[in-house]
């Protein structure tokens, strides 16, 4: 009788415990078995809401030490408005724009209209969660010689170029440009009019992971220029996000620098999945993809330039799931893992996991109160 008391007890505290299963906003169900390395970081946690800064906590990959604004006060956003020559207190531009660290909320879904682009300062976050943000139809972000900048939880669609006297944009929905200590988490992004996200110019210490990418010809370009010795300092985690479906190319597109692409989804790209030149070092680890029908398309990986000599190129793949006739062309002999320092490290799962670990890419609909 005791023995059937305590699997009864076990067996109730497996089923109710929030920890262990629960139902977000959304209405799917989170397992502890679903849930990837960050998410298991915060999201269990019905009262992710009354300490927004612990999410700082939760990167890894070379972007893990990035605190965005977690030594900063909480700033909310109430109003969509944009005025970029006297930007009013209350709106994104205001708190994205001071010169001290700040952790950037909404009070409510907006979707804002950018006029011009928004430089990100420093020791920034951007946390979308508990509102619907879009950041759509004018002006994106970009993260221009600046450090430590979360963003999270938000929208990115149907970003568009222009400019405003000598200052000019090209539609990138996040530009990182010459910036250090960047991770770029949760978002939506499709429909831009170049890039749906760029790290250029010796930009370094990036993380990009559980992110959705959609209906876009370029989506991530990883590098500033062909002749731009200084990428090679670039390092950059790509992990954790869904690939298409009706995206073309540069899933990413690699040039100098080293880019680690684990645990990924890819859907029946247009072009090709991932791509380089000028010598990058890719390493492709436990990832799934999904070829396109067209027999002509079904190489995962395209090399460009090719003046360095693309035969020692080192890309390589570990781990990785292949269907429906996709295939990877590595070069330069073994795997050169990637150098993490303490605490970036993490261990990559088996490609046939991915589906069930970025089965929640992209910005989630969170409600105060519920685990998310």
């Amino acid at each position: 009788m005791a023995s059937l008391v305590l699997i009864v007890s076990l067996l109730f505290a497996t089923f109710s415990s929030p920890f262990v299963e629960a139902a977000n906003s959304t209405g799917y169900t989170l397992r502890a078995g679903s849930l990837n390395l960050i998410d298991s970081c915060w999201r269990r946690n019905p009262n992710w809401a009354t300490n927004r800064h612990a999410l700082a906590n939760c990167a890894i990959g070379f972007g893990k030490p990035t605190l965005g604004g977690k030594q900063g006060p909480i700033y909310v956003v109430t109003s969509p408005l944009d005025d970029p020559k006297a930007p009013k207190p209350g709106t994104l531009r205001y708190g994205a724009s001071q010169p001290k660290p700040l952790w950037i909320t909404f009070a409510r879904d907006m979707v804002i209209v950018l006029k011009t682009q928004l430089h990100v300062m420093s020791h920034q976050t951007i946390d979308g969660r508990g509102a619907r943000v879009e950041i759509a139809n004018g002006a994106c972000l970009s993260v221009y010689h600046a450090s430590h900048v979360i963003i999270h939880g938000i929208i990115f669609h149907d970003c568009k170029p222009g400019s405003l006297g000598p200052k000019r944009w090209e539609g990138d929905a996040i530009r990182v440009f010459h910036s250090t200590h960047v991770w770029i988490d949760h978002c939506s992004f499709s429909r831009c009019q170049d890039g749906l996200i760029d790290v250029l110019h010796a930009s370094t210490a990036v993380t990009i992971s559980n992110n959705s990418l959609t209906q876009h010809v370029k989506a991530m370009l990883l590098g500033h220029d062909d002749n731009f010795v200084d990428d090679k300092k670039m390092r950059v985690t790509v992990l954790f996000n869904t690939f298409g479906p009706g995206l073309s190319a540069r899933m990413p597109r690699v040039s100098r620098g080293y880019a680690h692409v684990a645990n990924n989804r890819y859907e029946k790209w247009l072009t090709y999945a991932i791509g380089g030149s000028a010598d990058p070092i890719i390493f492709c680890e436990g990832n799934y993809f999904v070829a396109p029908n067209d027999p002509s398309k079904k190489q995962v990986t395209k090399r460009m330039g090719g003046k360095l000599g693309t035969a020692k190129w080192k890309w390589s793949t570990s781990k990785d799931v292949f269907m429906n006739g996709a295939y990877f062309t590595p070069s330069g002999g073994p795997a050169v893992a990637p150098l993490y320092g303490t605490g970036e490290s993490f261990q990559v799962s088996p490609g046939s996991l991915v589906p069930s670990l970025t089965s929640s890419a992209g910005a989630p609909r969170c409600t105060i109160g519920r685990v998310c």
